[in-house]
């Protein structure tokens, strides 16, 4: 059970589709500031805008925000709310990775930040020894990953990303679920077809059922569009939120001012069109 506003800031845009909840600025690995951000958003013409920086996490990634920097995080959220209020609605989060026991949205630190709402996402897979890797990021340190972290081991990695998936969602905190089969990518770059694969479907269809039976949403995510033609999760699983009742948001998650709606309109059209 979360202590968010996401529930109200959910209702509040109802059945507008301008809006973007996860982002990424200067403080993790985004390539501008918040303000150029919220410029882009407008441009766009977003009526609801969503910081998400990396959390700051307990162990070492270029990607994460630092602790030392959230109170300016929020602070700057608050100084552009009241900027660019009557232009747009502003919200302060973070996209949560999710490290076991150590550290995720249920974290005591991360509740005591007052988000508006928490998106938990994995990007990091232990090995069989407690060594955590970068799942995401370029398809060729993947491989090397699998290779010098796992042992060659593909199977394992993707087994572990959706059981720490399914993990994180059952240590509860978080309100989306971001990109929940991200892992898909990398993996099908190593091994093509290994998400038409039975048991991967099995991995996806337990994640659903394990998303609505917490009551969190689901997000679709467009990063992926342009490069790699795909959305995640990946069309196909759609149906699977549907008749399960998730809620669903549509995320871009941009890290550039021109790309604060990139993809979105393409998966709202595709979403209309499997709602009965």
């Amino acid at each position: 059970m979360t202590m968010t506003r996401f529930r109200e800031i959910f209702n509040e845009i109802g059945a507008d589709t301008r809006y973007n909840l996860h982002s990424h600025t200067q403080f993790c690995d985004g390539h501008a500031d918040m303000e150029e951000m919220v410029r882009g958003a407008i441009r766009a013409g977003l009526k609801h805008y969503g910081f998400s920086p990396h959390s700051p996490l307990t162990i070492t990634s270029p990607c994460n925000m630092d602790a030392a920097d959230v109170d300016a995080y929020m602070a700057e959220v608050r100084r552009l709310q009241l900027k660019y209020e009557g232009q747009i609605r502003l919200y302060a989060a973070m996209e949560v990775d999710y490290l076991g026991p150590q550290w995720g949205p249920a974290s005591p630190a991360v509740r005591a930040y007052g988000l508006d709402y928490i998106i938990g996402s994995v990007h990091f897979v232990p090995s069989k020894n407690g060594v955590y890797a970068d799942t995401d990021g370029p398809a060729d340190r993947f491989a090397r990953y699998v290779h010098e972290v796992f042992d060659d081991d593909l199977r394992y990695v993707v087994d572990r990303f959706f059981a720490q998936t399914q993990a994180m969602i059952e240590a509860g905190g978080l309100d989306i679920v971001g990109h929940f089969d991200k892992i898909g990518l990398n993996a099908s770059a190593m091994c093509p077809g290994i998400e038409n694969e039975p048991w991967y479907g099995r991995h996806i269809a337990d994640t659903v059922d394990c998303i609505a039976a917490h009551g969190v949403a689901a997000e679709i995510n467009t990063k992926a569009l342009q490069r790699h033609g795909r959305f995640f999760p990946g069309t196909g699983w759609w149906p699977l939120l549907l008749r399960a009742g998730v809620p669903i948001v549509v995320n871009s998650d941009a890290h550039d001012p021109a790309l604060t709606d990139a993809g979105r309109p393409e998966a709202l059209d595709a979403l209309k069109s499997m709602v009965p």
